[in-house]
């Protein structure tokens, strides 16, 4: 039984502890899809401004799910664990990424240009965070963009996860950093996949 009934539960929870730990010019950035619903409650709750952050985690060889490292919107590769992939398998995922970042960017924004986040304090939001380097790739494009003070805030992340993104970001807030973290949606009751429709409608 998860501890969050669904997103917009966790939304409400996490808006609550973020209270007065972000400024009210901060600007609030979902990460697609699931932590668009999660950072659309925060942004209603604390009055701040929505957008999306398009960032693509690329799946180890045979095992899309586990991260070895991620795309974001300017096309930069972070991450890379060679490790656990080839550089030409991680070139070659990351175009592939780089296409469904253009599409998805198209589609969501409807053509508004995104807001600049130049000098402004920035609320990252996911809604769970298995390994960070989705987020660590979101916050190296929101740092070469001029973010002025980047707080990542989730409902639920692993433990080493944590630790990378507290050692990266200014703030780091997570609700539960449970013990045995497999993965996120063991953690919410409700954990169905957020549709591309819903975060067009949230960003609208």
């Amino acid at each position: 039984m998860g501890m969050f009934t669904d997103r917009v539960q966790a939304g409400r929870a996490l808006a609550e502890t973020l209270r007065g730990r972000v400024g009210p010019d901060a600007l609030v950035l979902g990460v697609p899809r699931g932590g668009v619903v999660v950072a659309a409650e925060v942004a209603h709750i604390l009055g701040l401004e929505l957008d999306v952050l398009v960032v693509r985690k690329i799946g180890a060889p045979g095992n899309p799910e586990y991260a070895v490292g991620a795309v974001d919107e300017e096309g930069h590769v972070v991450g890379g664990r060679t490790g656990f992939a080839s550089r030409s398998y991680l070139e070659e995922a990351a175009r592939e990424e780089r296409e469904e970042i253009a599409r998805r960017l198209r589609m969501f924004r409807r053509g508004r240009p995104p807001l600049s986040v130049a000098g402004r304090e920035v609320l990252l939001v996911d809604d769970g965070i298995a390994t960070g380097l989705t987020l660590l790739a979101a916050l190296e494009s929101l740092r070469r963009r001029g973010a002025a003070r980047i707080v990542v805030a989730t409902p639920v992340a692993a433990s080493d996860a944590a630790n990378r993104l507290t050692a990266a970001a200014d703030d780091f807030v997570a609700l539960e950093v449970p013990i045995g973290f497999a993965a996120v949606g063991q953690f919410y009751r409700e954990f169905d996949q957020t549709s591309d429709a819903e975060v067009v409608e949230l960003l609208s």
